[in-house]
C-alpha cells in the first residue's frame, strides 16, 4: 500500500527491520571485499609484472602451504608431549579462557616458525604450561611472548649460560660454537668478522634487555671493588650470566629440568 502524500514509507515489520526484498538489493560486503583484493592484486601484477606476480604467488600459495606444513609438524611435536598427560585433564582446560588464550598465541607462533627446534620449544611450552603447578597460564603466555621476541641463535646463546662450570658443557658448546663463540673482532679483521661480532654482541644485549641475562662486573682482586671502565665511566663489564627468568624460560621450553640441568630434545645435544 502506498503511503499518503507526505507520509514516510514504512516496511511491514517496522522502521528497525528491513524486509527481505529490501535486503536483497544491498551489496554483499564480503563479496565486495574479495573483489577489491582480487582487483588490487591484478592491478599490482599488471603494473609490476615480475615483483607483482611474486607477491601474488607468495600471498596466495606459498605462505598458506608453508603454514600448513609448519602446523602439521607442530601437531606431531605436540602429540608426542600431550600423550604423556591425562587427556581428560587437557580437554577440561578448553573451558579455561586463560589456557585457550595461551594456546592461541602458541599456535600463532607455530604457524610462523621456521625450524623444527622452534616447534619443539612451542610444543614443550604447552605441555609444561599444563603440567606446572606453580606457573599460571597467563604467566606461561608471558614467557611465550618473550620466546617470540628472541630468535633461535639467541635461544642457543641463552642455553650456553645454563652450565656455569668451565668444561661442563663441552658437547653443546662444540656443536654450536659458531653461534656461541664467533671469531673475535680484532684489529685488521675482515668486514664479515666485524659484522658477525656486532650481531653476536647485539644478541647478548637483547637477552640482557629482556632480563634473561645480566651483566657480570669486573672486580679488583686486591680491593674487591668494581673496576671502572675508562671509556664509559661506569663499571667494567666482564661477562654475562643467566638470570632466574632465563632459567625459567629454558625450563618452560624443555631445555632445562626443574633442577636447572640441561635437557636434550632428541636433536643430539
Amino acid at each position: 500500500m502506498n503511503p499518503a502524500p507526505g507520509e514516510p514509507r514504512r516496511w511491514p515489520q517496522g522502521d528497525q527491520i528491513m524486509n527481505n526484498e529490501a535486503k536483497s538489493h544491498l551489496p554483499s560486503l564480503k563479496s565486495e571485499s574479495a573483489d577489491y583484493v582480487t582487483s588490487a592484486v591484478k592491478a599490482l601484477v599488471s603494473a609490476v609484472p615480475f615483483a607483482g606476480s611474486l607477491l601474488a604467488e607468495i600471498a596466495g600459495t606459498i605462505i598458506p602451504n608453508q603454514r600448513i606444513e609448519r602446523l602439521t609438524k607442530y601437531a606431531q611435536e605436540l602429540e608426542e608431549r600431550l600423550s604423556k598427560l591425562d587427556q581428560d585433564f587437557v580437554r577440561a582446560q578448553l573451558s579455561n579462557e586463560n589456557f585457550t588464550d595461551f594456546f592461541e598465541e602458541n599456535i600463532r607462533q607455530a604457524a610462523r616458525s621456521l625450524t623444527d627446534e622452534r616447534r619443539k620449544y612451542l610444543a614443550s611450552a604447552i605441555a609444561n604450561g599444563l603440567s606446572s603447578e606453580d606457573i599460571e597460564f597467563f604467566e606461561s603466555k608471558h614467557l611465550l611472548r618473550i620466546l617470540g621476541e628472541i630468535n633461535d641463535a639467541e635461544v642457543i646463546i641463552l642455553r650456553s649460560y645454563l652450565v656455569a662450570t668451565i668444561g661442563g658443557d663441552n658437547e653443546f658448546l662444540e656443536k654450536h660454537k659458531e653461534i656461541i663463540m664467533p671469531v673475535p673482532a680484532t684489529i685488521g679483521a675482515s668486514q664479515k668478522v666485524l659484522d658477525k661480532s656486532a650481531l653476536h654482541k647485539s644478541y647478548k644485549e637483547h637477552l640482557t634487555f629482556l632480563g634473561l641475562l645480566e651483566w657480570q662486573y669486573q672486580t679488583d682482586t686486591r680491593t674487591k671493588g668494581m673496576v671502572i671502565d675508562t671509556f664509559t665511566g661506569g663499571p667494567k663489564i666482564q661477562g654475562y650470566r643467566i638470570t632466574s627468568l632465563g632459567r625459567l624460560l629454558l625450563r618452560h621450553i624443555g631445555l632445562a629440568n626443574a633442577k636447572g640441568q640441561p635437557v636434550n630434545q632428541g636433536d643430539g645435544e
